[in-house]
């Protein structure tokens, strides 16, 4: 595209990295197709920066779910002053799509594009419906999902649903192609864990006496990588030097893609993001589900994985130090259970999803996707499960 007729595309993304990594992986796609890419994020994505390489962003307000009364009204009065802001924005840049990655830092922007009539695309990264998609579903010109039978969307709006996949960084996507580290029968089992921008506790509580536990041979197998909390990271330090096991302990990971590639085994959360790396990366993983979602949106995703043989999931409840043991005590036994399961989580990956998602944009952008916005037609049926 030539300097005067480029267009501009507007995402709407914040709060957590699952969302915020989404975002950038399309925006580079955007850009490198001669888009210029605007983002409008909340507090908490400001962190993200430099977005995308650094393009230009804007802190919409939009409050949060909460289940107090004042804190419900707080969230309604954030959000109306976030579609104003937008609103505001949109005039201004005069985006010829919006597109929205879920949560409520993206609802503002795409219901004001809504509101305006520009095509809106919205991303649902979960194997359930998110409650700001599920409110911006009926008027979005296309949704884009990140796993296949995604529950919570209505007849009228699965019509409209393409399934792209969950965008990962560029740098994540390149793992695809890349062969499963060799592991050999009596060698070095290499662990990555990694529990979120935050960190789990949970990990740090189990992981350190699960790992102590196993016979001296074993432990000195093992390799581990792990993300810790910082008010943590000092004791589960001494437990593994005490249980003479090799360990790298950090806070935060600046270079996930090198984690992957160097990992055998990854032990971690299962939000959309994180499933979406694991599987392109194509590494084999326990998940263990953060528990206090209504919707159990995380054992959806990460079930979907081991549905396939690529993952294993441990619910909170029975991930406890004797069940990692003894998980552990086979992967040592028999590595090519990984090797296997490796090439089963690959099979889940979708490294186009990005380039997918940025079909979408350009379709819509140049006024290509006539089926789009389509009303609905009993005839036309659902989307396979």
């Amino acid at each position: 595209m030539g300097e005067k007729e480029q267009k501009t595309v507007l995402i709407s993304a914040g709060g957590t990295g699952g969302h915020m990594f989404a975002a950038d992986a399309l925006a580079r796609d955007l850009l490198s197709r001669g888009y210029k890419v605007v983002l409008a994020t909340d507090a908490r994505g400001q962190k993200y920066e430099p977005f995308a390489g650094g393009v230009p962003t804007h802190v919409i307000k939009c409050g949060g779910q909460t289940g107090s009364l004042f804190g419900k009204l707080k969230t309604i009065l954030a959000l109306g002053a976030g579609y104003l802001q937008s609103r505001a924005l949109i005039r201004k840049i005069a985006p010829v799509v919006v597109v929205g990655f879920g949560g409520y830092p993206s609802f503002p922007p795409v219901y004001a594009g809504q509101h305006k009539k520009i095509p809106t695309i919205i991303h649902e990264q979960n194997a359930v419906l998110g409650k700001a998609n599920e409110m911006l579903a009926p008027k979005a010109d296309r949704i884009a999902l990140g796993i296949a039978g995604t529950k919570g969307l209505e007849d009228s709006d699965v019509v409209r649903a393409v399934i792209t996949g969950n965008p990962v960084r560029p740098e994540i996507a390149a793992l695809y192609n890349q062969p499963y580290p060799a592991i050999e029968q009596n060698g070095e089992l290499r662990i990555f864990v990694t529990g979120g921008s935050q960190g789990a506790s949970v990990f740090s509580q189990i992981l350190p006496e699960a790992f102590a536990a196993l016979e001296e041979s074993d432990r000195a197998r093992l390799n581990i990588v792990q993300q810790c909390r910082a008010e943590e990271i000092e004791s589960v330090r001494e437990i593994y030097r005490q249980a003479g096991i090799k360990a790298r302990l950090e806070i935060f990971f600046k270079d996930m893609e090198a984690q992957f590639a160097w990992s055998h085994l990854v032990i971690s959360r299962s939000g959309a993001g994180t499933v979406a790396e694991v599987t392109t990366a194509g590494r084999p993983a326990i998940f263990v589900p953060y528990p206090h979602h209504a919707d159990q949106q995380q054992k959806k995703n990460a079930d979907a994985v081991a549905a396939s043989g690529g993952a294993w999931v441990m619910t909170e409840d029975l991930f406890t130090p004797a069940t990692l043991k003894t998980k552990i005590q086979e992967f040592l036994a028999q590595p090519e259970t990984l090797f296997q399961a490796a090439e089963k989580a690959r099979s889940c990956g979708k490294p186009d999803a990005a380039r997918k998602l940025g079909n979408l944009v350009t379709a819509l952008a140049s006024g290509w996707d006539k089926d789009a916005a389509k009303p609905f037609d009993l005839t036309q049926g659902r989307l396979p499960e």
